[in-house]
């Protein structure tokens, strides 16, 4: 698909990649003008009595010639070195849309530091190949092949074969040290990663680390990776160094071999002066060109190791299909589940195993058990985030692989454990950055998850910009944050995974009997720790094992003494139970 990607935009932008080449074709071609020139000018002036005329006419030539040059070389610059940049952004939008569409299976088994090495390493190594890489590459190549044509063609073929013996020394070099220079960048590529991970690790639990003392220790198991970065940087450079040297050590012998072979041309009179001066413009004019080929090289192994790279994660498809024949989320919201078992790939053990439900819609279901019991999974797979067999899940009577999953998933409003903020305002981050939502949908969203007023008391109130994650709120403020995300879309279906965890009883109580109100004849699943969030619910199941070992309303389970009875007692030790607040 990587490869794909990069033909497909290359077909897009072929009109102004074929103005580039061809402006750097003629640009390439009046660079050529200039030896030939100079030569002609340095034989008029040998020449007795020569007419200054002549030599002022080849000077407006050498100057329209710089002219030419400037312009051309201006026009095929601006066309391809722009088309790189515009690789470059295409390829980080189509990574990022590749990042959205992959399932959670692909993130389990990825470090966030090596995507991020994707993003900003390997997407800029290859605007750099198709960027200057290329453009220089194709530039060198059509200068050397005029150059050569013309001192074979106008001077003397014996002499340009003799003068060129070094270059197959140099192509072999070139290759060869370009296919190390591959490995190594594809090592360099890895330490980077392995940085940038550490770093947004520390960033994220900054307040772990200092709460426990170790910054030091960080500091130093930092220090290492950033040797290893070094070193592994140092190698790449100390192959990649020995090219240019090596490239003038040969081109030094080239002149050594033409002012011997051609001085002695012009002592014999088999070529003119000003010949002679032309043949060592030509070389002069290769060298720079095969140097910078000696380097295009090396950026083009780079290249090619990051697009390999790349092309990992473009071919990954997601675990989870999107190809389900209905766009709409349906009216009637009730959830089937007939005998639903599910194993997390690579693991042994069941997650799920026979689980059947019935939940008619307007009714709250709660779900409780220990943790590692499978409460979450379910929830993921009424979201559809691993597959689901056929005919185990329905929602309103229709198989949830028949939906397609934006369908699906906007029918649902969730609240996760891991509560995300974005680093943006308040409203914004309730909003989740749609327009659509007004000012006074968000604050009575605010008001039924208990944090308006929290909320007001910042100094912006609503505007308040929040820290990356939310770092300035806590815990139960950002559970809130959530929550109220979740209200203002007012989905069919609303699922709280453990939302309520990190907010006391008083304010559980006070955002459980708002829902009762703005959820009603809506469908509500509440995942809880704690029974206190579940009790009012129409049915509440216990997950035990990854199976039903329970179910019924708060008392029907309380009078079955069972696991649920268990846990509601461990809880409500040594306080006043609250065995009839469910009613």
């Amino acid at each position: 698909m990587g490869k794909n990607i990069i033909i497909g935009f290359l077909k897009d932008h072929k009109f102004s990649y074929i103005i580039g080449i061809l402006f750097m074709f003629l640009s390439s071609y009046i660079q050529t003008l200039f030896p030939k020139m100079l030569g002609n000018t340095v034989d008029i002036l040998k020449m007795s009595g020569f007419q200054p005329q002549a030599v002022y006419v080849n000077i407006v030539y050498i100057l329209l010639i710089a002219a030419g040059t400037f312009a051309c070389t201006y026009v095929w610059r601006n066309s391809v070195i722009r088309n790189g940049r515009s690789l470059e952004c295409f390829l980080r939008e189509k990574l990022f849309d590749q990042l959205q569409r992959l399932s959670p299976e692909f993130y389990s088994q990825r470090k966030t530091g090596d995507l991020i090495a994707y993003a900003i390493n390997d997407i800029n190594a290859v605007r750099q190949t198709f960027g200057p890489a290329a453009s220089l590459a194709i530039n060198g190549i059509v200068i050397c092949l005029i150059s050569v044509y013309d001192m074979a063609g106008t001077i003397d073929w014996q002499l340009t074969l003799v003068s060129l013996l070094p270059i197959p020394l140099i192509v072999f070099m070139m290759l060869y040290i370009g296919r190390i220079v591959k490995k190594r960048f594809r090592k360099v590529q890895k330490t980077f990663a392995a940085i940038s991970d550490r770093v947004n690790e520390n960033i994220s639990g900054i307040r772990v680390i200092k709460a426990y003392v170790q910054e030091e220790k960080e500091v130093a198991r930092f220090q290492k990776l950033n040797d290893q970065m070094v070193e592994a940087n140092m190698d790449m450079v100390r192959i990649s160094a020995y090219l240019a040297p090596a490239i003038e050590l040969c081109f030094t012998v080239s002149f050594v071999f033409n002012l011997i072979w051609g001085g002695r041309m012009v002592l014999q009179g088999s070529i003119s002066l000003g010949d002679f001066v032309a043949f060592n413009g030509y070389l002069t004019i290769i060298l720079a060109p095969v140097i910078s080929i000696g380097q295009v090289i090396t950026v083009f192994q780079r290249g090619m190791a990051s697009l390999a790279r790349l092309n990992e994660i473009f071919n990954v498809e997601p675990e989870v299909k999107d190809g389900g024949p209905l766009a709409e989320f349906p009216e009637q919201c009730s959830i089937t589940v007939n005998s639903l078992a599910f194993t997390y790939p690579g693991a042994e053990k069941e997650a799920l195993s026979d689980i059947s439900l019935e939940i008619p819609q307007g009714h709250t279901l709660g779900i409780i058990g220990k943790t590692g019991s499978g409460k979450s999974t379910l929830v993921s797979l009424l979201l559809k985030m691993y597959n689901v067999g056929e005919g185990k899940l329905f929602i309103g009577g229709k198989d949830i692989n028949d939906f397609r999953l934006e369908a699906l998933r906007s029918g649902f409003g969730f609240v996760p454990q891991d509560n995300f903020l974005f680093n943006a305002s308040i409203s914004e981050n309730i909003r989740f950055f749609k327009d659509s939502y007004s000012g006074a949908e968000v604050e009575r969203a605010a008001r039924n998850s208990c944090i308006a007023q929290s909320i007001l008391e910042l100094p912006k109130g609503f505007a308040t910009v929040l820290g990356e994650r939310g770092v300035n709120l806590s815990g139960g403020q950002k559970q809130r944050v959530s929550i109220a995300r979740a209200l203002i879309k007012d989905p069919e279906i609303l699922v709280l995974d453990d939302a309520l965890s990190a907010v006391d009883t008083v304010t559980e109580a006070e955002i459980l009997l708002n829902l009762r109100q703005v959820r009603k004849n809506k469908t509500t699943l509440i995942i809880a720790s704690r029974i206190s969030a579940v009790m009012a619910a129409d049915e509440i199941i216990v997950l035990h094992q990854g199976r039903i070992s329970e179910r019924g309303t708060h008392a029907e389970l309380l009078e079955k003494g069972g696991l649920y009875r268990e846990i509601y007692d461990f809880q409500f030790r040594g306080e006043n139970k609250p065995e009839n607040q469910a009613s």
